[in-house]
């Protein structure tokens, strides 16, 4: 038997629970259902994986106040305690990687390859925040004349999180883990396009010991589900990770309640080669990260700038490697790109080539739809690359989310740097060059939360995460994370007797 034949065995195995049972919310500890459901499905074939319960605001007020209850509790319960059970929810994970994995290929379409690290990265998010916990409340001593200060921080309460389609148990772990460890409790939307695996998350935490009630998780829509969470008065603040324009949505409906916000949204990050670079380096480097994870991803390099002595040279290699990875079935281990999560987002990646042929690039390699066999049925890109493209296309300026690269020409520092700032968005950028001096001058130039020199994405956890401009409110990672999901409080304490003046008497 083949390997891929071997993983869809087993796929159809893990998958049959939710076939047979479909998806429940998950509140107080409770599985509970609504009498409105959606379906999943696999963007393999587009065949249905589950019915899943539709949540609004009735399930979102129930887990809401689920947390709220459940806060106090967990909110005084000792870092060291919340410690222990957090490491036990990653031993967890990773006794269910191959489920999580093979589960999240078939619901996403992401390439086994890269879903067979979705666990161990959730591992890793959870104890690293364990680890935190015991300090988490942790503060300063300020020293004054005639009084001393002591900082100490407190949860916030009840949060709500809402999470991308894209490597959602990966970035569900990444947001839930810290706010945990902080002592928040919390209501979990996942996107309705991939909702296996947040349940899955939910189920292994609570059978690891996690109370019930201080991880709640509603499935549904954004315009239903996601409004009753942004507006729900017992849940203190919201991070979501998703489009800049759903972004800005999720602001104006918690202003009323003053909520608390942290976004991660969009991206158009540029990879910007000059002529002294590791060229080879460098080639696989922004292949890697346009074309892994389906070129679905926030921080995906999806305009390539390449200093113009040696942009033709430098871009035919990138098409030559492009032209040459594997698209195929998720579940085979040979596969890099796997089919885009949905109908709906393949026809807007798709409506890009169009766009592009009329606005006068060139297509190097890919631009069309994957054909052939068992893909026609699924929702297959192929690895595109455009030249002769500028940087007021649309192809330049808007997200197209897929597998797609736009590679753009620049003649020195200052146009590299004109190039990359001159787009809405501001998440990351990725520098080559062994010119040190010239990598410190670009980087504080770009307009960009993170900026890899040298590298591909490598993340550090304890390295703050986030953007500019469209792109997004507020840092995770390390203590910034923290900073988020816990208030700051002052207290001042006098040292001698301060003089007090007197209004009357």
């Amino acid at each position: 038997m083949s390997d891929l034949a071997t993983n869809m065995e087993k796929a159809r195995g893990y998958l049959a629970r939710f076939g047979e049972n479909g998806v429940a919310h998950h509140i107080a500890g409770q599985a509970v259902t609504s009498q409105a459901q959606f379906d999943t499905i696999t963007p393999t074939d587009q065949g249905v994986l589950a019915r899943v319960a539709r949540g609004g605001a009735v399930e979102i007020d129930r887990a809401a106040q689920a947390a709220r209850v459940a806060f106090p509790a967990w909110r005084d319960m000792p870092g060291a305690e919340r410690k222990r059970l957090l490491h036990r929810i990653a031993d967890a994970i990773e006794a269910r990687a191959e489920e999580i994995a093979l589960v999240e290929a078939m619901d996403t379409g992401q390439a086994i390859r890269f879903m067979s690290k979705a666990a161990v990265r959730g591992a890793e998010n959870f104890r690293y925040f364990a680890d935190q916990a015991v300090q988490a409340r942790d503060g300063q001593s300020i020293y004054a004349p005639g009084q001393v200060n002591l900082t100490s921080r407190t949860p916030i309460g009840p949060v709500g999180v809402i999470t991308p389609w894209n490597t959602p148990f990966m970035l569900s772990t990444w947001k839930i883990a810290p706010a945990l460890a902080a002592g928040c409790t919390v209501v979990h939307k996942p996107a309705e396009l991939s909702p296996l695996t947040a349940s899955l998350l939910v189920e292994i935490a609570e059978e690891a010991g996690l109370p019930p009630g201080v991880w709640n998780t509603v499935h549904g829509f954004g315009e239903d589900a996601g409004r009753a969470l942004t507006e729900h008065p017992a849940l203190k603040a919201v991070s979501f990770v998703g489009e800049s324009a759903t972004g800005s949505r999720i602001m104006a409906q918690g202003a009323a309640t003053l909520k608390r916000v942290h976004f991660e949204l969009g991206g158009k990050n540029p990879v910007v080669v000059f002529a002294d670079a590791d060229l080879d380096r460098a080639a696989d480097a922004a292949v890697f990260m346009i074309y892994s994870l389906n070129g679905e991803r926030c921080t995906s390099s999806s305009r390539l700038l390449v200093e113009e002595t040696v942009h033709d040279d430098f871009v035919a290699r990138v098409a030559e490697k492009a032209a040459a990875i594997p698209v195929g079935h998720p579940l085979d281990p040979a596969t890099v790109i796997g089919p885009l999560i949905h109908p709906e987002h393949e026809r807007k990646v798709l409506a890009y080539f169009d766009r592009a042929r009329d606005e006068g690039a060139t297509i190097a390699t890919g631009g069309e739809k994957a054909t052939g066999g068992d893909l026609d049925a699924g929702c297959w890109v192929r690895p595109t690359l455009f030249t002769g493209a500028r940087n007021d296309m649309a192809i330049a300026q808007e997200e197209i989310f897929g597998p797609v690269l736009t590679a753009i020409p620049f003649s020195g520092e200052e146009d590299a740097v004109r190039l990359a700032n001159d787009v809405p968005y501001g998440l990351a950028g990725y520098l080559w060059t062994n010119d040190l001096t010239r990598a410190l001058r670009v980087t504080e130039a770009m307009e960009a939360g993170m900026i890899w020199v040298n590298s591909e994405n490598v993340r550090h956890l304890p390295t703050p995460f986030g953007g500019m401009k469209a792109s997004g409110i507020g840092r995770d990672g390390g203590d910034w994370s923290f900073d988020f999901y816990m208030e700051t409080k002052n207290v001042s304490l006098a040292t001698g007797a301060h003089k007090i003046t007197k209004l009357g008497g």
